[in-house]
């Protein structure tokens, strides 16, 4: 289908810049003349200029826009968003919901490029990130010394938080840059040092809509931690029951992370599996489950501080809330095991889903045998021993084994 075939109800989503219409392609400033009612923010109607269309407000929530266009149609509807469309803007939720025949994307240059231009880095190599209405705490697992991010903020309080994210994770000499009204006649710089950040703010006035750039700058006298899997075991708050680092490394790979996917972590306990899943994959997902409300209370914890604040954790029974989640990509049950769950667990997984249980008691190991004989897979008996001082010298401190079944529908 080309464009002139369009249908009466069409969407065409136009990314505009600070430079308003200057910056608009000719078939961008077409869909804008004809369109009968545009819908954007504040911001984008007065970037746009004078139409004729009926003008409308993003409404809120934002994801009402969906129901908000039904309402048009018949119309040749325009939607105006910040830069280009289909990267961290409303382009990805209209694309989900209306066919691709009636969609028009026209992108303008995005932050991130006008950003890595402004700061001459490369774009290929820098890492882009938003917060803009999603926890701050979920640039955590990013930090890593000499590594360059650009971050699309929520406002101008935002620099203040990811300084002292920045700070509490061993990057205090990071260097932040606050880059305002990118492409436009106002557009601002200002830089500075993560430790320092509160002072800068007195005498600087943030702009609520910009682009922060930052180059991550370890400390010297910090332990940083790498993005996963196998954190130490001293990172995470706990009762001392929980998975150790070298099982859960082992643990989070036989899971097959990926982006997107969602992780069921059955009896959680203090969330060590799930937190470190969601660090290892962009935009990975996981709800975990504990019927112990002092260890669920203390994942939900971990999960904000490690990097993870979007890991959902339910205080419950795991079989009595498994048929009210969404459908898991893989699971992990390393509590409450039970033949009941196993089942419950595969019937729900789709194809090339994952299963991961691990037994630690010889009545699990046992019963994890007869799964494994019935459903097949892979049985693998994980034996760890660390090195502890004995006296004067020092010897193998064994750990208890762990018989893991892994499963692949």
């Amino acid at each position: 289908m080309v464009e002139s075939d369009l249908p009466p109800h069409s969407i065409d989503v136009i990314g505009v810049g600070e430079d308003g219409r200057d910056g608009l392609s000719t078939a961008a400033l077409e869909a804008l003349s004809t369109a009968e009612v545009v819908i954007g923010g504040r911001r984008h109607h007065n970037l746009a200029g004078n139409l004729k269309a009926k003008r409308f407000r993003w409404p809120s929530p934002f994801s009402a826009m969906v129901g908000e266009i039904g309402n048009f149609a018949g119309k040749r509807v325009a939607i105006l968003v910040t830069g280009d469309p289909l990267w961290y803007s409303a382009g990805a939720l209209i694309a989900r919901n209306w066919p691709p025949e009636i969609l028009r994307f026209h992108p303008q240059l995005s932050a991130f490029q006008l950003a890595s231009c402004r700061m001459k880095w490369s774009l290929a190599d820098v890492e882009t990130l938003t917060v803009h209405g999603r926890p701050t705490e979920q640039i955590v697992p990013w930090l890593s010394p000499g590594i360059r991010l650009i971050v699309l903020t929520a406002d101008a309080a935002s620099p203040e938080k990811i300084a002292r994210l920045l700070v509490n994770n061993g990057y205090s000499c990071s260097v932040m840059t606050v880059l305002g009204a990118l492409g436009g006649k106002h557009e601002s710089k200002h830089s500075g040092v993560a430790c320092d950040w509160h002072k800068l703010k007195t005498t600087v006035q943030i702009p609520e809509f910009h682009t922060l750039c930052i180059e991550c700058v370890p400390d010297h006298d910090k332990v940083l931690l790498p993005r996963g899997p196998g954190l130490p075991d001293n990172i995470f708050e706990t009762d001392g029951n929980f998975t150790k680092s070298e099982v859960r490394a082992i643990t989070v790979c036989a899971l097959h992370p990926g982006r997107g996917k969602m992780l069921w972590d059955l009896g959680c306990g203090h969330g060590t599996v799930a937190i470190e899943w969601m660090r290892v994959a962009r935009d990975a997902k996981a709800i975990g489950v504990e019927k112990n409300a002092k260890r669920a209370s203390l994942a939900a914890k971990n999960a904000i501080g490690l990097g993870a604040p979007r890991f959902e954790v339910r205080c419950a029974v795991t079989i009595d809330v498994i048929k009210s989640l969404p459908n898991p990509d893989s699971v992990f049950i390393g509590g409450g095991l039970s033949r009941e769950l196993v089942n419950a667990c595969i019937s729900r997984l789709g194809r090339h889903g994952r299963l991961v249980v691990n037994a630690v008691t010889l009545e699990n190991q046992h019963l994890v045998s007869e799964l494994y004989a019935l459903h097949g897979g892979e049985l693998v008996n994980i034996s760890i021993a660390r090195c502890e001082p004995l006296g004067p010298q020092h010897s193998w401190a064994p750990q208890k084994p762990v018989v893991q079944w892994r499963l692949t529908r």
